[in-house]
């Protein structure tokens, strides 16, 4: 088996730095579309089910995207394709966002451009399995977790850096997204699509053939099974089906009935979708029609074990990351700021503050992921990782402790922790273990344990406001802490392949 050589630290920027554009509009996205919400009219508690469009489109195009980009190779390449049509429409929907006319026009928008920054995405992970031998993974998802957090400092405080340096007004009438924020995401469409264009001019992908001498020893493992090799047990998967239907319909009853969260008909109309799909897979099988749809079916139900614990892992740290996302405007600006006013001045300075606050969190993790791979080499990756998700934690709970909103910034040390840890070691822990024919939509298909806890949040939260936490949306930062130790704590079952 030949192996692949190892890449020089310019080539590890030029293959990551279209991350820079990604990240600029996650962090557009996760600073400013509750400002955006509320500015439209939606009420705090309604926030959640707004947010619901961008964990759905991930968990829908980013298995569909990782299984195209592995059986693609054409002119561009193999993910190349993949980041470019992603770029541009991302671009756009960055432009059309801070224009929403009214509330329903902006979820719209935010499912439009989820769904596009997913598309560019999800490639670049599978990217970095396919590019570097098995002891440069940490090293590269590291990189990425650097330009992810420069990109999120510069780009969540642009709003601020407008305002302040550039005297765009950071107020308008009712109903009307401030210019600050609107040029924050007008020069963020043109950085996301400049940085992807880059990685796509100075990146050239290995061939087919020269990924299968790099991967020789593969070939005929059964991780490695596809299409017309993959044998589906029939009674199995039609039993479970109908478990899950059954579940989904007595959860529908239920919400009906005591009124629940109508965020739960997500999971009330997935979990028979699913089931469905399994049935569905079967009877293809049968006939030994073995489809993609098939393949991504038959690699869920059969991910590897390390995988299934590090999807543990990440469902409890979503949910705490979701209601950070969700809430941290709502909760500063209340209960830091004390102002709910959207018009006010207090209130405005309040969420600009939140922009800061997201910058540093993402400078932190910039500024860490480097150390990480040191570390790693001391410790361990698994003992490394559960550490910081911990510290992680810790940092969620101290900002209900810190009443001073500068004080903040000690809570955004601690989650820029754990956020650079949970960036990277994830995806190199899975990169080793993957086969490299499925990279792409086994990491597809971990994103469904990034996106499930966040439709878990988006449905739970907004009942927990309402009924338990009298509206202070503070407690939901609290409660997101306690979920990121848990996953910390779980962390430690994990079994990594290398120890670096």
């Amino acid at each position: 088996m030949i192996k692949k050589p190892r890449l020089s630290f310019w080539q590890l920027w030029n293959m990551s730095f279209g991350y820079v554009g990604i990240q600029f509009g996650f962090a557009l996205q996760n600073a400013n579309v509750s400002r955006i919400f509320e500015t439209l009219g939606a009420k705090v508690e309604n926030i959640p089910i707004l947010w619901i469009a961008a964990p759905v489109s991930g968990l829908l195009i980013q298995p569909i995207i990782g299984h195209l980009s592995d059986k693609t190779w054409n002119r561009l390449g193999r993910r190349k394709p993949y980041f470019l049509l992603g770029a541009i429409l991302s671009s756009m929907a960055l432009l059309v966002m801070p224009n929403s006319p009214f509330l329903w026009f902006a979820a719209g928008m935010l499912w439009i451009m989820d769904a596009s920054i997913n598309m560019s995405m999800q490639p670049f992970r599978a990217f970095i399995g396919d590019m570097l031998p098995e002891d440069q993974h940490t090293t590269g998802f590291a990189v990425q977790t650097f330009f992810i957090g420069v990109s999120s400092v510069i780009a969540s405080a642009l709003p601020y850096i407008f305002t302040n340096w550039f005297h765009i007004a950071n107020t308008a009438p009712e109903g009307v997204i401030p210019p600050s924020v609107k040029w924050s995401f007008y020069l963020g469409g043109i950085v996301f699509l400049l940085a992807v264009l880059w990685t796509i001019y100075s990146t050239k992908e290995y061939s087919p053939e020269e990924q299968a001498a790099f991967n020789a020893d593969q070939e005929n493992s059964d991780s490695a099974k596809e299409g017309a090799d993959i044998s589906i047990k029939a009674l199995e998967y039609h039993i479970q089906g109908a478990v899950l239907i059954i579940i989904g319909a007595v959860l529908t009853y239920l919400i009906q009935r005591y009124d629940w969260d109508q965020a739960l008909y997500i999971l009330a109309f997935g979990l028979p979708i699913y089931g469905v799909f399994q049935m569905f897979a079967a009877m293809l099988n049968a006939k030994r029609k073995n489809s993609g749809f098939v393949e991504v079916i038959y690699d869920l139900k059969n991910m590897p074990q390390t995988m299934k614990i590090l999807a543990v892992v990440s469902t409890f740290t979503w949910f705490a990351l979701f209601s950070m996302f969700i809430y941290t405007t709502s909760a500063v600006t209340s209960f830091h700021y004390g102002n709910t006013d959207t018009q006010s001045v207090i209130y405005n300075e309040g969420a600009n503050w939140v922009g800061i606050l997201f910058g540093v969190y993402n400078g932190v993790a910039a500024v860490i992921a480097f150390l990480l791979p040191v570390i790693a080499k001391k410790m361990g990756r698994v003992l490394t990782y559960a550490i910081s998700l911990v510290i992680g934690g810790v940092g969620f709970i101290s900002m209900y402790l810190f009443k001073d909103p500068d004080m903040l910034i000690v809570s955004m040390i601690a989650i820029g922790i754990a956020w650079a840890a949970l960036l990277t070691f994830p995806y190199a822990i899975l990169s080793n273990i993957l086969p490299y024919k499925k990279m792409g939509v086994y990491m597809g298909i971990f994103n469904f344990f990034v996106v499930i806890p966040q439709i878990l949040a988006a449905a739970i939260l907004g009942l927990l406001v309402r009924t338990v936490f009298d509206g202070q949306t503070i407690y939901t930062i609290v409660l997101g802490g306690v979920a990121m130790i848990i996953a910390g704590v779980v962390t430690l079952f994990v079994k990594d392949k290398v120890n670096r």
